[in-house]
């Protein structure tokens, strides 16, 4: 029995399911009558979190999607949706979701196919429904960029009829490169707190040039409060949001007019902008400096001089003059980038630029395509106590 057999059987018998055994913990019997799914949420600390989605909640999740795929002229019912990302976190749990609720086909994808380009293709090609049905794929960053450096992953991303792209910022040098090939991109944002995907932007609009998320979906709103947070209101949104650090129990999404507010800090024009956490932003003299912008603008100039580096991460460590300076992980094994990189920064302001530049040639985000910050951290005062 597939694992998602297996749901569908908890499902039918009016459970909740906790989606991964990292939230075995969760007090689901404080939950009021399922069915519906207890699956982990991202965040950039540590320890267990969750949210407990209903499955009503997931039918109007998908009813949205497709309400926004028939606009764009895509019969969801037709779909072939093709699903690279585990059950255990949202962005796995919906393609399947929605396969479900349109009657749509739905095809998983395993880990080593997604890393093997060509693999993937001879896989591809021999599904009973490609080239026939309308493939829909939503992938992160890092796998489109895994694709887009094989021949025969952008052979396959040339044959998608739609292709999400959400779980972390696109950078710029692959937003080009998608438009490049004329690749239908549509950026989105969601979370696990909003039942997957709020905002979603159009590919004729992404080929156009327009940046960000677009817009909301049917079922959506979206505002700002005073310190810019992006907020957030929707009849999806979780009952609950459980930490193992709150064992008093599920904490209420909800403020009192049904707004959600995210840890995300946006614009709204034009269409949704994601500018970067909050919880991640450092305050170094004086300015808020956002570490994931700088981050992006950091491996544009990169890849525009060819340097040997997988992934730059910044963490904001504490000083004593200025509040808190940044530290700039660096995926290599050239010393010699450390001094490129510097000078790169040059010009940057003061509270931008690093004070100092480490090798990690191991650094990479998670399978999800974001950055665990704290894990990261962690390392870094590993480092630190060695160096002591």
């Amino acid at each position: 029995m597939s694992e998602f057999e297996r749901l569908e059987q908890q499902l039918a018998a009016g459970q909740w399911v906790p989606l991964s055994p990292e939230v075995d913990a969760a007090p689901i019997a404080q939950l009021p009558p399922g069915p519906g799914v207890v699956v982990r949420s991202g965040g950039s600390g540590g320890g267990s979190r969750c949210c407990a989605q209903p499955s009503l909640h997931l039918d109007r999740s998908a009813a949205a999607t497709a309400h926004w795929l028939t606009g764009i002229g895509v019969d969801p019912a037709s779909t072939l949706l093709l699903n690279p990302l585990p059950l255990a976190h949202v962005s796995g749990l919906m393609p399947w979701w929605r396969a479900r609720c349109w009657g749509a086909a739905h095809q998983q994808l395993s880990p080593g196919l997604m890393k093997t380009p060509t693999e993937l293709l001879a896989f591809c090609r021999g599904l009973p429904t490609w080239g026939k049905n309308p493939a829909v794929l939503s992938l992160v960053p890092t796998q489109l960029a895994r694709l887009l450096a094989h021949p025969d992953g952008v052979a396959v991303l040339q044959q998608l009829q739609l292709i999400w792209i959400g779980g972390a910022a696109l950078p710029a040098p692959l937003a080009d490169q998608a438009r490049a090939l004329q690749l239908p991109l549509a950026p989105c944002y969601g979370s696990t707190e909003t039942a997957a995907m709020v905002a979603a932007l159009a590919p004729a609009r992404f080929l156009a040039g327009e940046p960000g998320c677009g817009d909301p979906l049917v079922d959506v709103e979206l505002r700002l409060a005073a310190d810019g947070a992006l907020e957030v209101r929707t009849d999806r949104l979780a009952l609950g949001r459980w930490q193992e650090d709150q064992p008093e129990g599920w904490e209420p999404l909800r403020d009192a007019n049904g707004w959600w507010r995210s840890g995300d800090q946006a614009a709204l024009a034009p269409g949704l902008q994601i500018v970067g956490r909050i919880d991640g932003a450092i305050h170094s003299g004086g300015e808020t400096v956002f570490p994931e912008q700088l981050e992006q603008r950091l491996m544009a100039a990169l890849q525009a001089i060819s340097l040997p580096v997988s992934a730059v991460l910044l963490l904001g460590v504490d000083d004593p003059e200025w509040g808190q300076r940044l530290v700039a992980l660096v995926g290599s094994t050239d010393a010699a980038v450390l001094q490129r990189l510097a000078a790169l920064t040059g010009a940057w302001s003061p509270a931008e630029t690093p004070r100092r530049w480490l090798l990690c040639p191991e650094l990479a985000p998670s399978a999800l395509g974001k950055w665990q910050r704290q894990r990261w951290r962690e390392w870094l005062q590993r480092l630190d106590s060695a160096e002591a």
